[in-house]
């Protein structure tokens, strides 16, 4: 997928996604799935998809809202929850906070939406929270592996935490790529977080971190960086840097010859999607640490059956995928179900205390659970490999990963 396919224009969106998932438009970036059915006495169960439908990441934003669609008719034609059906509200993030804080207040607002799922950056979580859960008294499910350190009530996280892709991620790297690490870093709070956590990984299990450096999201020349890179004889690329700048980056790791001369990429939020922002040959061998990839399949009966489901009804480029937070908006929607059907009502205490002790038994990548009094998610994890253009999985988690949040 090329960065020009990824930033999409509103209208090439409207098109594509109304016509897949019959989504109304109710406003400038505003949708609506309405369910086939109806409890006149109590009315549906609104639900608020909060996602990045247009801008550089909107091939996740789509993917996370068409999940969200799948999951919701699944649950509606199910009998819904409490005998009401779903009601999906979709916003467009657009990659940009301040657009977003305006759309999001549509949902609380206007739409009255019972909770509230989404954001994919940090920095839009963190311009979104304050409007859904201070001032709009609204459940926050946060679906995106992430930085941590979000302890905010009424805020539950259902992506990986530093913990869960470090701890066993980092030592694979050591010894299947080197102990020289440099840490090319998007600048904003995940990267600067997630690199505190990272170095402590690299230096307590016999690493060095050659150097670490913060670019602005949208430089694409990186000729200096890669000059250090290859003159420092760097082993592992730690990357944080993120899309639109990630793809020329490692184009020119690769005709600097870095892979050649046996270095090793990391990503910890690369996945299927974000394989085909570069020729295959361009990252061969990179390494990536998720809850879920879709090799998985091949093995695992449930996570066949949400894969197939997802492609037969959203076919083409906006793949469910897990570092584009597709499956923790899968895991969110699932553990939010569970917890309105042991509250038996929707108002956001109920709901909230329900979902601390939630539990999914199947899911993406395997069971989840909410750690009790933290609002993150233990979750299985696996290490995989880039290997002509598709992953393969070389290493997984014993059982589920305890976050170490909060």
């Amino acid at each position: 997928m090329s960065i020009e396919r990824m930033n999409l224009t509103r209208r090439r969106f409207m098109s594509n996604f109304a016509f897949a998932t019959g989504a109304l438009a109710t406003g400038v970036g505003s949708w609506v799935v309405r369910p086939d059915w109806a409890n006149a006495a109590e009315g549906p169960i609104k639900v608020g998809i909060a996602t990045d439908l247009t801008g550089p990441i909107a091939y996740a934003g789509n993917a996370d809202a068409n999940v969200a669609k799948m999951v919701i008719k699944e649950i509606n034609a199910g009998g819904g929850l409490l005998g009401r059906p779903l009601e999906l509200y979709i916003e467009d993030t657009a990659s940009n906070e301040s657009v977003a804080v305006g759309n999001v207040r549509k949902l609380i607002q206007r739409d009255k939406v019972d909770m509230v799922l989404g954001g994919i950056t940090s920095s839009m979580r963190n311009a979104i929270k304050d409007p859904i859960v201070a001032r709009g008294k609204t459940l926050y499910i946060y679906p995106q592996l992430y930085e941590g350190k979000e302890c905010t009530p009424y805020l539950f996280c259902t992506g990986p935490t530093p913990a869960q892709q470090c701890d066993e991620f980092i030592p694979w790297l050591i010894k299947n790529g080197g102990k020289k690490f440099a840490l090319p870093s998007a600048n904003y709070v995940w990267p600067h977080t997630l690199n505190v956590y990272a170095r402590k990984v690299i230096e307590d299990n016999g690493g060095e971190v050659v150097f670490e450096e913060y670019y602005p999201l949208d430089q694409v020349d990186f000729s200096s960086t890669v000059n250090r890179i290859i003159s420092n004889k760097v082993d592992v690329v730690f990357n944080t840097v993120i899309p639109p700048g990630v793809g020329p980056f490692f184009k020119q790791l690769y005709e600097a010859g870095f892979l050649k001369n046996g270095g090793r990429l990391a990503c910890v939020y690369y996945d299927e999607n974000t394989l085909n922002i570069n020729q295959a040959n361009e990252i061969e061998g990179l390494a990536s640490c998720l809850d879920y990839f879709k090799v998985l399949t091949k093995e695992d009966p449930f996570n066949a059956k949400i894969q197939a489901a997802y492609e037969k009804d959203f076919p083409g480029n906006f793949l469910f995928a897990a570092g584009s937070a597709a499956t923790g908006t899968y895991r969110g929607l699932k553990l939010w179900e569970a917890a309105v059907k042991e509250a038996g009502k929707v108002d956001r205490d109920s709901v909230a205390a329900a979902l601390d002790h939630a539990k999914i038994a199947e899911g993406p990548g395997g069971p989840a659970e909410m750690v009790p009094g933290k609002r993150h998610c233990k979750m299985k994890m696996y290490t995989a490999v880039a290997k002509g253009g598709n992953y393969e999985i070389v290493a997984r988690s014993a059982g589920l990963v305890d976050p170490k949040e909060c």
